[in-house]
């Protein structure tokens, strides 16, 4: 998950019973323990929206119902690959934290600089929050990626705890690494309940809520589109257009080769009120990414009862799940493959029973959906059960 893909700027309908009692506003009762939370420079910036730094931003905000104050250090960097100002700026952060103090990082920060982090682990209690490995995000095959990879490994090795993002990403994480099962945990992503999308006409508007990089895949929808346009349809493509410029730049010209610059809108990052409007004019939300821990643009079409397309990849069949009564409320397809991509848009654009069904399931995983108190009480119980003292040096 880095993973992900959205911003969860703005305040979400909450579901009743999902969430503790609130306390009285502005006063933290004494009783809460204190977790530093170090996560990437920028979490909060607009511009570049992230399933992570939603994540990261949502949890803060939640743990205290659970016990834990939660005190971000935020370190600016080119994670997981900084320069030697963020890394002098990561190791001042971690010294300047007590002894014994309960640290949860995120996997971005940490996981590639193992010399920062691991000798740290000698006089704190951290956890690591793995979004997304980082050898799904970078890719394998180089040099270079293998010694992230092994960085990755040094890191996760020496913590008392690892928490990931799905069930997928424990099992994940467990066998490429050797990890301890019993020191890797699951804490998936919540999602707020949130009025039911209207759509355009149940059919033939698209979205896709994605950063545009190579491994959400959005050139692999466009080639599969250009292959259905004998339908109708529009589709647009809300996301972050800097991660990778040259991606993009090739992106926008695979479209223009395939005559689509009508039909499909690369619109940037949209937040808050922005986003909401984009989900309620979707019909269907598509994702055609080759590799996600969970998918929480899944989860935020299915809050509003629309149904998704997406590549069976990582955690994504999760994410999407099953509503109550058995139905799927999507489509899934194998990743790397825009034919099967562009069959599944024909069979959606084409048969409306198979629409009918998807929508009826959707609406009944929208109630079954967990909130984001699950995702908090279980990242509370991992730091509940973080060893009293940290491990010292012989």
């Amino acid at each position: 998950m880095t993973g992900t893909t959205t911003d969860r700027t703005g305040p979400r309908t909450r579901a009743p019973g999902r969430y503790p009692p609130p306390s009285v506003p502005g006063i933290i009762p004494m009783s809460l323990r204190t977790a530093h939370f170090v996560v990437p420079g920028g979490i909060d910036d607009p511009a570049t929206p992230s399933g992570g730094n939603a994540y990261d931003r949502r949890i803060t905000l939640d743990l205290p119902g659970f016990g834990w104050r939660v005190r971000q250090h935020p370190v600016h960097g080119t994670w997981p690959r900084p320069g030697e100002r963020a890394r002098a700026e990561l190791a001042r952060t971690l010294r300047g934290l007590p002894d014994g103090a309960v640290v949860l990082l995120d996997g971005l920060v940490a996981c590639g600089v193992p010399e920062i982090v691991v000798p740290e682990t000698r006089r704190l209690r951290p956890a690591v929050l793995v979004h997304l490995p980082l050898g799904d995000e970078t890719g394998t095959g180089t040099a270079a990626a293998a010694a992230l990879d092994a960085r990755e490994r040094e890191v996760l090795r020496a913590v008392p705890a690892v928490v990931a993002t799905s069930d997928w990403a424990v099992r994940r994480l467990v066998a490429h690494h050797g990890l301890d099962p019993g020191r890797v945990h699951a804490a998936p992503p919540g999602a707020d309940i949130a009025p039911l999308a209207p759509g355009t006409d149940g059919v033939s508007r698209l979205l896709c809520v994605a950063a545009v990089t190579p491994r959400k895949g959005q050139h692999r929808l466009v080639e599969a589109l250009a292959t259905v346009t004998d339908l109708p349809w529009e589709c647009e493509c809300v996301g972050a257009l800097t991660p990778d410029p040259a991606y993009t730049a090739r992106l926008r010209d695979l479209i223009g080769r395939h005559g689509l610059a009508d039909r499909v809108r690369l619109t940037g990052p949209r937040g808050g009120a922005g986003l909401d409007t984009r989900y309620a004019c979707a019909d269907l939300t598509v994702l055609a990414s080759s590799a996600e821990t969970y998918g929480m643009a899944v989860t935020e079409a299915l809050a509003r009862g629309i149904p998704v397309l997406a590549t069976d990849v990582g955690g994504v069949p999760e994410a999407v799940g099953r509503a109550p009564g058995g139905g799927v409320p999507g489509i899934l397809v194998p990743p790397e493959d825009p034919a099967a991509l562009a069959t599944a848009l024909r069979d959606w654009l084409g048969e409306p029973e198979a629409r009918r069904r998807l929508k009826a399931a959707a609406r009944a995983r929208r109630a079954a959906l967990a909130g984001w108190a699950t995702t908090a009480r279980a990242l509370a119980g991992v730091l509940d059960r973080l060893p009293g003292e940290p491990r010292r040096a012989a």
